[in-house]
This record gives structure tokens, sequence and C-alpha cells, in this order.
């Protein structure tokens, strides 16, 4: 992405799909906003846009009026498609052949999250680096293997700029000020965020030390980094706690202190959550996903599955319906503990 000039006026056009994530647009909004604030001039403008025209809900509920997409309409610099729940899915023949032409214009495309899953569909991440929301990486490698996918918090590849989403947003706006207007500039903007420090783009989206395991000695969140490596052929915990240096009672002794289950418990769980992206964001028949899981049984994985989340493989990509008010994807402690409590409750019954 170039930028030749610091005083002509830039245009961004978000392109809004249902149940986008208003923190996500919040994040690539506000820092054109506050840099037209402190610079004193219009530098930047803005407008929502949509497949049809109509007004858009954000996932939290919040609705956004939108203005039909155009192929008469040659006034944005920029579009950036926000991606929002079932974006894998999502299939308007309409957007995707506007998106393509306005790549022939020269337009520079970008996505926020999932909104890469839109850009990929239209043929229009192909030969470019990009980036995804985490929790759709493996799968989204699964679908479009060509594409160079990157762990990275936003990727800004020649007229190609995507985004993680949520607070990412912000890392990747303020880069846009500082290259466009300078780094004093793009600091003033971030101060007004009271966000610091900016964040370089190729940072990790999930830092182990960022996550809930932030109190596990470091031996155990190496077991646990070793475990989401080895999803496919789950690696038996004696060679696991041996890869680690110490004996399989002390890693025992680690997951039932920090996390109330067994070592064995836990890598199922860990390989129970990639099976639920794989369901709910590819076309991988329920038999792939339980051996691209690791496990041997699909009548094992079925009553796991079922076990952990309430529902069976084949039910759940079933169960997020366009027409869902309030999306709804439970997390693993949440799973768990929920589980916890029926059997406790069974138990007393």
């Amino acid at each position: 992405m170039q930028h030749e000039t610091r005083n002509q006026r830039f245009t961004f056009a978000f392109v809004l799909l249902q149940k986008f994530s208003m923190l996500s647009l919040s994040a690539v909004v506000e820092p054109l906003r506050i840099a037209n604030y402190c610079s004193g001039r219009n530098l930047y403008d803005w407008c929502f846009l949509s497949a049809d025209g109509n007004d858009v809900a954000a996932s939290a509920g919040v609705v956004v009026p939108t203005q039909k997409i155009s192929l008469d309409d040659s006034k944005w610099d920029a579009v950036i498609v926000c991606g929002g729940w079932n974006a894998e899915r999502y299939d308007s023949p309409e957007l995707f052949g506007w998106l393509q032409h306005k790549s022939r214009s020269g337009v520079i495309l970008g996505a926020i999250e999932t909104g890469s899953y839109i850009l990929a569909r239209s043929g229009l991440l192909h030969g470019h680096s990009a980036t995804i929301h985490w929790h759709c990486h493996n799968a989204f490698k699964e679908r479009y293997p060509n594409i160079d996918l990157k762990d990275a918090l936003y990727v800004v590849d020649r007229n190609r700029m995507t985004c993680a989403g949520g607070t990412a947003g912000l890392d990747m706006m303020l880069q846009e000020i500082r290259l466009r207007h300078g780094r004093k500039l793009s600091q003033e903007v971030a101060d007004q965020l009271l966000y610091s420090p900016v964040r370089k783009a190729d940072m990790p989206q999930k830092e182990l030390q960022s996550r809930q395991r932030l109190s596990a000695p470091p031996a155990l969140q190496g077991a646990i980094e070793i475990m989401e490596q080895n999803i496919e052929k789950p690696l038996p915990i004696p060679q696991l706690s041996g890869l680690l240096g110490f004996s399989q009672r002390k890693l025992e002794r680690l997951f039932n202190k920090h996390f109330g289950c067994s070592a064995v418990a836990f890598y199922r769980t860990v390989r129970l959550q990639e099976a639920r992206v794989l369901l709910t964001h590819t076309d991988m028949s329920v038999l792939d996903i339980c051996i691209a899981c690791g496990f041997a049984s699909s009548s094992y994985f079925s009553k796991s599955y079922s076990n952990q989340f309430g529902v069976h493989p084949r039910d759940h990509r079933t169960s997020w319906p366009d027409t869902e008010p309030t999306p709804y994807w439970p997390s693993i402690s949440s799973s768990a503990a929920a589980k916890v409590d029926t059997d406790r409750n069974n138990k007393r019954g």
C-alpha cells in the first residue's frame, strides 16, 4: 500500500455483514475520526455500505444504516469488508463481483476479522499474504491452502490489508496514519485512545502469556503448546512429558492443580475445540474432521463432542442460523463448567 501524499483526503468504505463485530469496526473508524480531530483537517472520510443497502445489525444488536454498493461509485480509495456471523458461508455474487470490479479499478481492498473469507471467496487474496482472526486460522488454511496466511495482528501486502479484528484494528490504522501523515499525528491519536504501546503488525495474535493460562507455570504452558501443535496425531502423555524433561506423574499433578483435570482430558478438550472450528468454518465431512483432530473412532469422537458441547457434531453445523439474534460460542471453560454442573446435578438426582 503506497502512500504518496500527506495532504490528500483519503476515503474508506466499510462493507458491513450481518452480525459484524462493533468493537472491530470501532477500532478502525475511531482512529480516522481522531486523526481529523487532532489535525484540524478532514484527512479521512468514510461511509458504511452493504450488498442490499439495508440496515445492518452488529452482533451486539447495534443497527447501522448503510448505502447500497454500486458499480458506478468510484470515490473510494479503500474498501474494507467487516466480517460477520457465518461469513465463511456468506454468498452474494453481487458483492463478490463488486469487489472484483473495485480491484480492477485499483482500489485498496481489505478485511477485518472474518471478512478475509469474503475476499478469499471473491478470488482477491490469491498471490497475497493475509491474516484472519485466530479461531478461524486453521479452518481458513484448510479451505484456502494457496493463500499465504500469517499469524499476525494485521498484514498489509501491496493493495491488500487484512486485520485479525478486535483491537488489532487500532494498530493497523495507527500505522496507516503514521505512513500517510507522520509519526507525530499517529502518536497523538494513540494518546487520545489511551492506547500504548502500539503493537507491530507481525505480533502473534494469541500469545501464551496473554491467555487464561497466565498463572500456570512455564512447564505447563510448554505442555499446552505441544498439545496445540500436535492435533492430528496426538502424542502419548508419557512422550509429551519426556519432551518436557520431567515425569508423567509431575505433569498430571500440574494439570490437576491448575485445571482440575488430567492431561489426557485437557488434550482431548483442545482437540475438540479445533473440531468445533472445522465443523463451523469448513465443508469437511465429520469423519475427516474426526481424523484431523486425532480421534481414531468416530463414535468416540461423537460422544466426546456431545459431552463437551452438548450437541452432536452433525447438528452443530446447523445450530447457528443467520436468523439467530444473539450468536453464541461457548468457551472451553464454560462448556467444561456446565458439564461439571450437569454431572453434579445428575448425581444429586
